[in-house]
């Protein structure tokens, strides 16, 4: 499913495209990474300071690859560690923003990678990083707890679907 949706992102029109599993050949424009991290049927949320509830991600680091960002990032907001699958990207383009500022952080087109954790190692929560708390949530009530686009619950639907594929494996 390649779905578009317009967001106001800080007084910023910006469209917004999930490609399910597009593989990006640019690191470069990869803006962030994030991911639904599962644990016994619950979805990992944890809370950022300024953002609400969300799940871990963020920038890719000099030397990283997006997926070392994203296991580093759910380790520091969530203090859990898993495997991991690629989901997808959401494509974020800037061509229709009159706000755009060529010179900004972030490229005209970018690229939000997300993964699907499955937790193996929990670690007792320390609050050493931004984020304030983590909670586990039945994945039916994140649209009640994650104030976000509808993209992001598409990718929810998507990441379920690939935990019942692998958890369903015959051979």
């Amino acid at each position: 499913m390649h779905s578009s949706i317009y967001v106001d992102w800080g007084g910023h029109n910006v469209r917004l495209t999930w490609l399910p599993l597009h593989e990006i050949k640019d690191l470069k424009q990869v803006t962030s990474v994030h991911g639904y991290c599962f644990h016994e049927g619950k979805i990992l949320q944890v809370h950022i300071k300024g953002r609400g509830f969300n799940n871990p991600g963020g920038h890719v680091d000099e030397g990283e690859t997006p997926q070392e960002a994203f296991l580093r990032e759910a380790y520091e907001e969530g203090y859990v560690k898993g495997t991991i699958q690629y989901l997808g990207a959401i494509e974020v383009s800037h061509e229709e923003n009159p706000k755009f500022d060529s010179n900004g952080k972030y490229p005209l087109i970018g690229y939000q990678l997300y993964y699907r954790m499955d937790i193996t190692e929990c670690e007792p929560f320390k609050r050493e990083n931004e984020s304030t708390t983590r909670i586990w949530v039945e994945p039916e009530e994140i649209p009640y707890i994650m104030d976000d686009h509808a993209i992001a619950f598409h990718i929810i639907e998507e990441a379920l679907q690939l935990g019942r594929k692998s958890s369903c494996k015959i051979g």
